[in-house]
């Protein structure tokens, strides 16, 4: 009889040991509390080619809205003893012929000369007004962003006779005033190539548009899924004038990222981003993407596969209620509160893997221990010989195949005629995602994709 109390009596010590030491071992296991610290992880920058095109209507345009009314004041007679003011009369009309812009203007122009000589005062002023239409020649290339032109008026033609006061009535000078336009063609054409290097500065538009494009967007509500891109350099090639439109290759390097959970934030900066000119920009774009999963959102996934599912044999049989993840030594820490023949919870640890066939992030290497009070060990043996924990495992998993398709969906929209903002358009076409690797942190499971693409960005009509 007592060889049999004291048989009882060591395992009932075993067993409380045993249950101390799995005790400290699941205390051992848990999270420490998550903080405000932004998360760390390796990522791969991505490039993006974005051909640009700007219509030379749209250049004219910008030209006629900088231009407009009086275009010219020179109130100062002594620098140059001449006076000048010029008004334009019609709108500016920009041709494109041979790789060059011609551009014709309508103008109204009057100027006071002064001649003679200061001896004695033995000077004079005269007055005189031309009305006419010029035909500028301009070479096109594109500086830090500005679009610069060089140009020359190659010919004129007068509307009005060219006149000059004389006693209060004004007398035409044709005869007189074609030989001597020198001073109206250099005046004239320095005045258009200002104009168009302030209004055709395109550094401010590509950083709005980039600053649009860096807004997170919602790719998929049913898994609160964001999509955002971060623009860290900007690579321009020279200009190019051909048939009625300047062509351009931009490249973006960016790195891009997807979120589970809530909207994250925009964290874009106009001045952090250099602009860099280079001679050849590839043609198409690849994409790198951090699909980040938190361990918040990924047990949120995981609770809701165990919905409604009862796993068992007999008269034994449990209920998953709740699922909790964390990552502890490289390893992701799943526990499975449960309900039914065992009232507990399940720890099973294992290494996030993907399955490429079925597009799945599974747990390889899995192992578990138990924590629960009162698991007789016959109870425990069922459930962890068994094939019930081996069904358990299998629903720990979650394919990230519809994240991928409904990702490519939901980005589609921002590559056919996406006008990010008016007169600004996107187009381009992109290729499947394909999966490259699993990285868990502290704060979370991510699953490293990429695709590949074309992209283009016309910009016309725009404010």
């Amino acid at each position: 009889m007592y060889p049999k109390v004291s048989s009882i009596l060591i395992i009932s010590i075993a067993f409380i040991l045993s249950s101390c030491s799995t005790t400290q071992k699941i205390n051992s296991l848990k999270p420490i509390p998550s903080d405000d610290a932004p998360m760390v992880y390796k990522t791969e920058t991505s490039f993006v080619n974005m051909p640009l095109e700007i219509s030379l209507q749209e250049i004219e345009n910008q030209l006629n809205k900088s231009l407009n009314g009086q275009i010219y004041d020179d109130s100062n007679l002594e620098d140059d003893k001449t006076e000048m003011k010029i008004w334009k009369t019609a709108p500016i009309q920009l041709i494109e012929k041979d790789g060059k812009i011609q551009t014709v203007l309508s103008l109204k122009i009057w100027s006071k000369f002064k001649y003679g000589t200061d001896f004695l005062g033995l000077n004079d002023t005269k007055e005189i007004n031309l009305n006419g239409v010029f035909m500028l020649s301009s070479t096109v290339k594109l500086s830090n962003w500005k679009m610069n032109t060089v140009s020359k008026i190659e010919s004129f033609e007068w509307t009005e006779s060219p006149t000059i006061l004389v006693a209060g009535k004004y007398i035409p000078i044709t005869y007189i005033i074609n030989p001597t336009l020198s001073i109206f063609k250099s005046k004239m054409a320095k005045k258009i190539d200002d104009a168009i290097e302030a209004s055709c500065d395109f550094k401010p538009y590509v950083l709005d548009v980039l600053d649009k494009m860096s807004m997170p967007f919602l790719t998929s509500e049913q898994y609160q899924t964001w999509f955002k891109l971060i623009p860290i350099e900007v690579y321009v090639t020279d200009a190019v004038l051909a048939k009625t439109k300047i062509s351009m290759d931009l490249g973006l390097k960016c790195n891009m990222q997807t979120m589970v959970g809530l909207k994250p934030k925009n964290t874009f900066e106009r001045e952090a981003v250099t602009f860099k000119p280079v001679t050849k920009i590839p043609n198409q774009f690849t994409a790198n993407v951090a699909a980040i999963s938190t361990y918040e959102s990924a047990s949120r996934i995981l609770t809701t596969n165990f919905q409604g599912k009862e796993f068992g044999s007999g008269s034994r049989k449990i209920v998953v209620q709740k699922v909790d993840l964390w990552q502890k030594d490289g390893k992701i820490i799943i526990a499975l509160d449960m309900t039914g023949t065992i009232e507990g919870t399940i720890y099973l640890s294992g290494i996030p893997n993907y399955n490429t066939l079925t597009k799945e992030i599974y747990f390889d290497q899995m192992d578990y221990v138990l924590d629960s009070k009162g698991i007789l060990t016959r109870t425990a043996n069922w459930l962890m010989q068994g094939t019930i924990l081996k069904k358990i495992q299998e629903s720990c998993r979650y394919s990230i195949k519809e994240n991928l398709d409904e990702g490519k969906k939901s980005m589609l929209p921002y590559l056919n005629n996406y006008s990010p903002m008016k007169g600004v358009f996107v187009n381009g076409t992109m290729n499947d995602f394909e999966f490259k690797k699993v990285e868990i942190t502290n704060k979370a499971i991510i699953a490293f994709i990429t695709t590949t693409g074309k992209m283009s960005v016309k910009i016309d009509g725009m404010e």
